[in-house]
């Protein structure tokens, strides 16, 4: 059974200073990203691409950064991303999911509004991450899932914003891990990539302590750590870690930020009306859909 809780800002990110004229934030966070319009912002000239390997590397195709959004426009509207995200958590009935909670907070960087979605389903080792935000890869094989293409959060996250950062646990053979995971389209391009790369660190819980797993150097580790602080709305390692918190034993938490403005300059999802209002509305909009969702 699946429970859909649109919950108050209370529980997650309620100790933010509000924002009180979200068109004037959105119009000055403009710099972050070159363009944060969404249907602007694959308009961009693309640089010399670096070919050539490293030493000891293969060769292989890479996928430009571009393709991440280009990708994402197969969603013409925000309320269809959101389903898309809602779905992979109905997958997860089939692994003990009981509800996914969705929910408004404030980035803990500069007090933009963020989207964040929580379920509890069985969550993701760190293989099972790495699919999950691979392009084209899924590990859902059965005829009673939704999600069998492997796109869908990749289309979603990033039609919802230019940003998304997931934290997923899970118990499998006896380990216990907790991973994160950052998929930044604003990192990508500041950075001038050629090649999608998504930082993740990962840790074994299985005695009550987060011991770092390293499957290169301790280096790598540390590296794609740095990249998450710096990218992600969180400055710590601590804060990373304080994120899994509310997820429990097993789960998976996505929160995407850096949200997509329209060409207005003012947020596609109106987080000026009341809660109640925009219940109302994504649920009018999923019904449309002909999404269904059962409630306890």
């Amino acid at each position: 059974m699946i429970v859909i809780d649109i919950l108050d800002s209370d529980d997650e990110g309620s100790d933010q200073p509000q924002v009180q004229n979200h068109a004037a934030a959105a119009a000055d966070d403009q710099s972050h990203l070159i363009n944060r319009s969404f249907w602007k912002a694959g308009s961009f000239e693309i640089g010399p691409t670096k070919w050539a390997p490293s030493q000891g590397e293969l060769e292989h195709a890479r996928v430009h950064p571009k393709f991440l959004h280009s990708n994402a426009t197969s969603h013409k509207w925000a309320f269809g991303a959101i389903a898309e995200l809602l779905d992979n958590a109905v997958d997860e009935i089939n692994n003990g999911a009981t509800f996914v909670k969705v929910d408004r907070i404030y980035s803990k960087r500069d007090n933009s509004p963020a989207l964040l979605f929580i379920d509890d389903g069985g969550g993701m080792d760190p293989d099972g991450i790495r699919k999950c935000m691979s392009l084209g890869y899924s590990t859902k094989k059965s005829n009673n899932t939704i999600g069998q293409y492997g796109n869908g959060f990749k289309t979603s996250t990033m039609r919802l914003g230019a940003d998304a950062v997931v934290f997923s646990r899970s118990s499998r053979n006896g380990r216990a891990t907790q991973s994160v995971g950052l998929l930044s389209y604003t990192f990508l391009r500041r950075t001038g990539q050629d090649d999608v790369i998504v930082p993740m660190i990962d840790f074994d819980i299985s005695k009550n302590r987060p011991d770092p797993i390293i499957y290169g150097t301790h280096e790598d580790w540390l590296s794609n750590l740095k990249t998450i602080l710096e990218w992600s709305p969180f400055a710590s390692i601590d804060d990373l870690i304080q994120q899994f918190e509310d997820i429990g034993s097993h789960g998976t938490k996505i929160i995407i930020y850096n949200l997509w403005l329209n060409d207005e300059g003012v947020y596609e999802l109106n987080f000026d009306e009341d809660d109640e209002v925009v219940f109302s509305r994504l649920f009018e909009s999923l019904f449309k859909m002909r999404i269904m969702f059962y409630f306890v």
